[in-house]
């Protein structure tokens, strides 16, 4: 076997790259209302340090990766950033994890820069209930960024969207219709209990959620380009795809294909689990490609069969932003 494997035999070919820890929404599952203490800003990657980091992993085989944050768009100079990644043989595909509110202003840049798709966080079609869920956010912005996601051609820009029950469970019909009359790519994903999401009164399984869609009809598989865990079917006569993301009522494990970089440096096989290998202080001392390579393969030997989610057992950061989803 060609490329990265790790102890169960799973093919490693995903790396997602936290930029930064920092966000300029508030999301009421993902962020506490008086935010987090944010890393600061000498401990953060530089995006020379990513871009060694990258090297290296493509020369294991790693040849997707994905930009994450917090919100990586707050961040300056991303546009340089894509552009020295998309420049390292054997990369062929970077995207971009974002809430949307800037991306009007940088779409067309990415693109040219050499980012290929765009997933954009969406738990609300609603002006005021948007507002609830995100504290600081206006729904417009993150329309407006979409819009110039398909502009640019960032396809397919797919739509995150967080079931929270008793927030914004009543607009899941909403969303699924947004699959049929407008052709959005549409992926419902399941709160993961780290930090805020340990509220479990918000948990919606996806077989309810998924219940609750095919009221509209029946849900036909249908294949999506993408890396990671998601499943994805048509609604009759619809132009888009309704996915399905399960972190805790599914084994998606047994289909991780990903390793995680934090903004500040660490390097982690699992995203529910602490074990974590640091490359910020190698980085800064100098390593040669070879030892970072080094590195990596630890990481991957490292990665864990599954979560531990039914035990109790997840990440003890306080925040997602912290980790990078």
């Amino acid at each position: 076997m060609s490329g990265l494997y790790d102890s169960f035999q799973r093919p490693i070919n995903y790396l997602r790259i936290s930029i930064t820890d920092r966000c300029n929404l508030r999301c009421i599952y993902c962020m506490p209302v008086e935010g987090i203490t944010s890393i600061p800003h000498d401990q953060i990657l530089r995006y020379e340090e990513i871009y060694l980091v990258a090297q290296a992993a493509a020369k294991l085989g790693i040849n997707k990766l994905r930009l994450t944050g917090g919100e990586p768009l707050i961040r300056s100079h991303l546009v340089t950033l894509v552009e020295m990644l998309a420049g390292i043989e054997g990369i062929d595909d970077i995207a971009l994890t974002t809430n949307g509110v800037l991306l009007k202003h940088y779409a067309f840049d990415l693109k040219q820069a050499g980012l290929k798709r765009v997933n954009i966080s969406i738990d609300s079609l609603q002006e005021r209930k948007f507002h609830r869920i995100t504290r600081v956010g206006t729904m417009n912005d993150v329309l407006e960024g979409m819009s110039a996601a398909h502009q640019a051609g960032l396809e397919p820009v797919k739509v995150n969207t967080v079931i929270l029950r008793g927030v914004n469970d009543d607009e899941i019909i909403d969303f699924a219709q947004k699959t049929i009359d407008e052709g959005w790519h549409v992926r419902f994903i399941e709160l993961i209990p780290i930090g805020q999401g340990q509220r479990r009164k918000w948990f919606m399984p996806i077989s309810e959620i998924r219940a609750r869609i095919e009221e509209l009809g029946m849900l036909e598989p249908c294949p999506l380009s993408g890396n990671g865990p998601a499943k994805y079917f048509r609604l009759p006569d619809s132009r888009g795809t309704v996915g399905f993301i399960s972190p805790v009522t599914e084994h998606i494990c047994i289909r991780c294909n990903r390793l995680r970089l934090t903004a500040d440096g660490k390097l982690r096989p699992c995203l529910l689990s602490d074990e974590e290998i640091d490359l910020r202080e190698p980085l800064r001392r100098g390593v040669s490609s070879e030892q970072i390579c080094h590195l990596i393969r630890e990481a991957v030997a490292a990665k864990p069969q599954g979560h531990q989610l039914a035990k109790g057992i997840t990440s003890k950061k306080q925040a997602m932003a912290q980790i990078g989803g």
